[in-house]
């Protein structure tokens, strides 16, 4: 799938994100990695990498998030494209966390930035990170050691983690949604319910979808292939027909939301939360990779 030139990120933002970002610095990072022999750590071979992931291209990077070259310059362009800023928007869904996770699961976690925020906030609770790109989570990695945050990384599916039922509080995703067809979102949500323990909570920071819909123009800023049909939809509606209750949105500077949901604890046959019912053991053999290159 060629790079649409005509996108207004490719015609006037790109240019001048280029004039804020130190490429040569990234460029000496990407070469300090050997990105094949590192990803190797996470690759999994029951890991099966679904079409809509790897027949499109996100943010005009040819193989989208399955190319280190993703992995590389994600942060220093997400910084300037997040209004008012990347930190505020993601600390939106931490600031929106209403348990007292003992474990925590984020899905598409890319680089790891919300999920580096979850552990700082958080430093007691086991913090797992999952995404289908391991270029990204060698960067996640790498910046989780900068940070001393002990963090489980993990290649694997958002629709189909492989986790057992009823052992995480808490379930988030950043920015994944947007990036996924709409039946995809419902899969993620409904497996994001059968992770959670009675009580657990499920949030989900993404675009603004009533914004969105009503300034048609900022889905053709980047390229991004399901944003349309994204906006069209509803992350509350999903949230519902997942078996979520307590559904609501909340904008985060008009361009973002982060939208929240409880597992009820009404469930049959579910663990109900308290701070102390996980069960810490379905991670034995799956501790973090060891990251041997050093940018």
């Amino acid at each position: 799938m060629a790079v649409r030139q005509d996108t207004i990120w490719e015609r006037f933002l790109s240019p001048v994100v280029r004039l804020l970002i130190d490429e040569d610095g990234l460029r000496r990072y990407a070469d300090s990695i050997d990105w094949e022999k590192e990803g190797d750590h996470y690759r999994r071979d029951d890991v099966i990498i679904p079409l809509y992931y790897s027949n499109q291209n996100f943010h005009g990077i040819a193989g989208g998030y399955l190319n280190y070259g993703a992995a590389v310059t994600y942060d220093p362009i997400t910084q300037y494209v997040l209004p008012p800023n990347e930190n505020i928007v993601r600390q939106a869904l931490v600031d929106a966390v209403k348990v007292k996770p003992r474990r925590i699961l984020d899905l598409g976690c890319g680089t790891g930035s919300t999920t580096l925020m979850l552990k700082q906030t958080f430093p007691e609770a086991e913090v797992i990170g999952l995404d289908l790109s391991p270029y990204m989570l060698v960067r996640a990695e790498d910046k989780a050691i900068n940070a001393g945050l002990d963090i489980v990384w993990r290649h694997g599916n958002a629709e189909k983690t492989g986790f057992r039922d009823a052992t995480f509080d808490l379930v988030t995703a950043s920015l994944l949604f947007h990036e996924t067809p709409d039946a995809v979102s419902l899969a993620i949500l409904r497996e994001s319910f059968r992770l959670l323990v009675a009580g657990g909570q499920v949030l989900i920071l993404d675009g603004n979808q009533k914004t969105l819909r009503q300034l048609e123009w900022l889905n053709d800023v980047f390229e991004e292939p399901y944003i349309r049909e994204y906006a069209a939809s509803s992350v509350e509606a999903n949230m519902g027909a997942a078996g979520f209750e307590a559904v609501r949105s909340q904008d985060v500077w008009w361009i973002n939301q982060v939208t929240r949901g409880v597992k009820p604890l009404s469930t049959e046959n579910i663990r109900r939360y308290t701070p102390t019912s996980i069960d810490n053991n379905d991670l034995e053999g799956l501790g973090s990779p060891a990251f041997g290159i050093r940018a």
